[in-house]
């Protein structure tokens, strides 16, 4: 197993989506996202069965930095409860492995 991520964030729409992106890969909290648009959302919210046109995104990132990109993300998120799980690279190519580090290393680094 890696020390990368894959981070699973659903958005209102594309502007909130491409929004999130954007601040989180110019923070450098995540190393690139990718944004899907049209997902049909089933899930149950306050007691109710409701459904939902969501945008995807999908961003790469470090287990050192998952704490802070979530963190930064339900900040800037209209959702009360966002959707923010993180799922473990197991395996990848080393030289995208090292970029994902290398572009979410913090300015401490």
């Amino acid at each position: 197993m890696t020390d990368c991520l894959l981070v699973y964030i659903t958005a209102s729409g594309k502007a909130e989506a491409e929004m999130l992106g954007r601040t989180l890969v110019e923070e450098r909290l995540a190393a690139c996202v990718n944004i899907f648009e049209g997902v049909s959302s089933l899930y149950w919210w306050q007691g109710n069965l409701d459904t939902a046109e969501e945008t995807l995104c999908v961003l790469k990132t470090t287990t050192e930095r998952f704490p802070e990109l979530s963190r930064r993300a339900k900040e800037l998120h209209s959702y009360d409860t966002p959707c923010i799980v993180a799922l473990p690279l197991v395996y990848g190519d080393a030289d995208y492995l090292d970029w994902i580090r290398a572009e979410t290393r913090s300015s401490r680094d």
